[in-house]
């Protein structure tokens, strides 16, 4: 009986450790290069996905919070910066409501900006893919679609912009 308990314990603890190994700890976007599929529901209640960003321009993909203060600073950073900015495409995605969203974008004037494209991630299929811990988070691609660059805490835009040359 002992060894039969040994037996056990020993496959159990074997089945453990390689059920650990196989969790992949490599988020997507740095195993897929493309910008991710994705869904959002705009402010205006129209839906938005990555099939309609305009093409040949690069491309920020920034996960939000509406609330968070590193947000607002994000956001603020981005709008004085408007004129470096003003042929990206920026995915501004939160999981909040719809309602705290749109009142982020009427805050800040996002209408303003027709490359702003602001909604709600109903589906979470940006956070996964990222594997998001803290907002904002930030992606950006290049002309063709392919991923440059993550700021896993915010884009600081002396490092952002250069690399939209």
């Amino acid at each position: 009986m002992k060894k039969l308990l040994f037996f056990l314990l020993l496959v159990l603890s074997i089945t453990a450790v390689t059920a650990q190994d196989s969790i992949d700890t490599i988020p997507p976007y740095k195993k897929d290069p493309s910008i991710p599929a994705f869904k959002i529901a705009l402010t205006d209640g129209t839906w938005f996905s990555n099939e309609q960003l305009p093409k040949n321009k690069y491309t920020l993909i920034v996960y939000f919070s509406p609330d968070c203060e590193h947000c607002k600073h994000e956001i603020r950073e981005v709008i004085k910066s408007m004129d470096q900015l003003k042929y990206v495409n920026m995915v501004w995605a939160s999981y909040k409501s719809l309602s705290e969203i749109k009142e982020f974008y009427t805050k800040f004037e996002l209408n303003k900006y027709p490359n702003i494209f602001i909604g709600r991630d109903p589906e979470y299929k940006l956070p996964s893919f990222y594997r998001v811990k803290f907002t904002p988070f930030v992606a950006l691609y290049d002309k063709l679609g392919l991923f440059v660059q993550a700021f896993e805490q915010g884009a600081e835009m002396p490092i952002l912009l250069p690399l939209l040359k």
